[in-house]
């Protein structure tokens, strides 16, 4: 699975971006996809999570902020991040976990950098 991320950059408090992230493969509908996020001195963390059935978890700082979605005819993975902060800088990786859903592909990840 190749996925390529787009969409960060910079932004100031309180603004938007919207995050892509195109993925290969034929059977995309069926991949669970998700965001996680990454600061220099910290682990990779969730963002938010979206099943082959549309369900959606989030992460409890971007919750009412952040929206996941998914465009299976695309092949594409979307993150809507609205009232952005400063803590939400970080490098935002799109990752992809097809069927049997036993390992995850990362892409490369994108910046975002939100300025007080």
């Amino acid at each position: 699975v190749q996925l390529q991320a787009s969409g960060g950059g910079l932004v100031q408090a309180g603004g938007s971006l919207r995050l892509s992230c195109a993925a290969s493969g034929n059977d995309f509908g069926l991949y669970v996809m998700a965001w996680y996020r990454q600061t220099p001195g910290k682990r990779r963390e969730l963002v938010a999570r979206i099943t082959n059935a549309f369900k959606t978890i989030y992460a409890d700082y971007v919750k009412g902020r952040f929206t996941i979605s998914r465009d299976n005819a695309e092949n594409t993975l979307y993150l809507q991040m609205d009232s952005l902060k400063p803590e939400d800088t970080a490098v935002y990786y799109c990752v992809a976990a097809p069927p049997p859903y036993t390992n995850d592909y990362w892409g490369q990840g994108t910046l975002v950098t939100v300025s007080s």
